[in-house]
């Protein structure tokens, strides 16, 4: 590679690091040493890379009432919430999920569920941030 195509990739590169915010996620009292933070960038296409990060997350079947699986939803402004999937803890308490969405401006919500399909959240939330531009 040519100098010139160095330092452009490299500059391409810096933005794109440059560009990716991350928003804490705030923990319910049902889930006090949860922590958690969703890390958020953008694709070739302009479409919103979603990354998930958590820690300290009891799994679903130990709490009160015992569930069987989180679920990850993203929720526009005054819109309906979206399930996006399951969000599985591992034996260590640490978790991550990743997804792509057209939305810019939403909520990222953790819900204990009885049934990861379902259609609209019926369980606790446990954890919650905002992804503002």
């Amino acid at each position: 590679m040519n100098r010139i195509t160095v330092v452009i990739v490299a500059g391409l590169l810096l933005a794109a690091v440059a560009s990716a915010k991350k928003y804490p996620m705030t923990a319910d009292k049902s889930v006090p040493a949860a922590r958690g933070q969703v890390d958020v960038g953008h694709d070739k296409n302009g479409n919103t890379k979603v990354e998930l990060e958590v820690e300290h997350l009891a799994a679903p079947e130990n709490l009160t009432p015992p569930k069987s699986a989180y679920v990850v939803w993203f929720q526009e402004r005054g819109g309906e919430p979206s399930n996006q999937g399951s969000l599985k803890p591992g034996k260590n308490l640490k978790g991550s999920f990743k997804s792509v969405t057209q939305m810019k401006s939403f909520d990222v919500i953790v819900t204990a569920e009885s049934d990861p399909t379902v259609k609209t959240p019926s369980g606790s939330e446990v954890m919650r941030a905002a992804v503002q531009p």
